[in-house]
């Protein structure tokens, strides 16, 4: 049974992986990491994961980006895989687990559904095929106690669509004091926040006469907690440092 670290282990998303861990007879936690050190689950809670002197196959984060450097210097110290779930970090954070992932293997998503990467694959095929004659739209809806803006789903569609279109487009995030006509090259990202919206994710393509859109909903937590699992028993038996993603989960 593979053991793994849960960062983040007294959060919504925290709390979902512990409880598909407790019911998985293939993955367990052995620990977990919070600045709330309460025990709500079987498994002892530190504030630091130098202070856990036990064994893990792989630390999972669904915590805070300022929990970042702790994590990648545990995990380099101990030389186990690092399973990155948490969205928001700045260039610098980004810059340090690429330098990291030269030493260790390293999943990073900013959706751990399978259905949002099978979203990126079409919203890719689509914008190469309509982004000449299309508008494109990005629209994306959490809870209000969300963080970050835009999602990081929502920045993993842009680049899906970016890589897919012959210019080099331009992210509008608020047309408020612009009095002007639409550019061709814009890309619109819209963020909503209110109530308890797990995710919702929507990317429209607006043409002449027609509307194309392509959207994904999250129901429950426990489709985000299933894909980090599955990433986690993934990247348990890797040995070779390197940036995964989900391709490598479903190839």
């Amino acid at each position: 049974m593979r053991k793994i670290l849960l960062s983040g282990c007294n959060g919504r998303m925290g709390r979902a992986v512990a409880e598909l861990c407790r019911e998985s007879s293939d993955i367990t936690v052995a620990a977990g990491i919070d600045v709330n050190t309460v025990k709500l689950a079987n498994f002892p809670v530190y504030a630091d994961p130098m202070e856990f002197g036990g064994y893990a196959d792989c630390v999972v984060d669904f915590s805070h980006t300022s929990a970042l450097d702790a994590l990648l210097s545990y995990c380099l110290r101990k030389k186990i895989p690092l399973v990155l779930c948490s969205t928001g970090h700045t260039d610098a954070q980004y810059a340090a687990v690429e330098a990291a992932a030269r030493e260790i293997p390293i999943f990073k998503s900013g959706n751990m559904s399978y259905g949002i990467h099978v979203l990126k694959d079409l919203v890719s095929r689509a914008a190469g095929l309509l982004g000449d004659m299309f508008d494109i739209e990005i629209i994306e809806r959490h809870h209000n106690q969300k963080l970050d803006a835009p999602s990081g789903t929502a920045l993993i569609l842009y680049d899906a669509v970016k890589g897919s279109l012959p210019y080099d487009p331009t992210p509008v995030y608020d047309r408020s004091d612009v009095r002007q006509t639409r550019g061709k090259t814009e890309i619109g990202m819209h963020t909503l926040r209110g109530g308890s919206i797990v995710g919702e994710h929507e990317v429209v393509f607006a043409g002449h006469g027609e509307v194309i859109t392509l959207s994904h909903s999250a129901l429950s937590r426990e489709v985000f907690a299933a894909g980090a699992v599955k990433a986690a028993l993934f990247l348990s038996g890797v040995k070779k440092p390197g940036m995964y993603a989900f391709g490598d989960l479903t190839d």
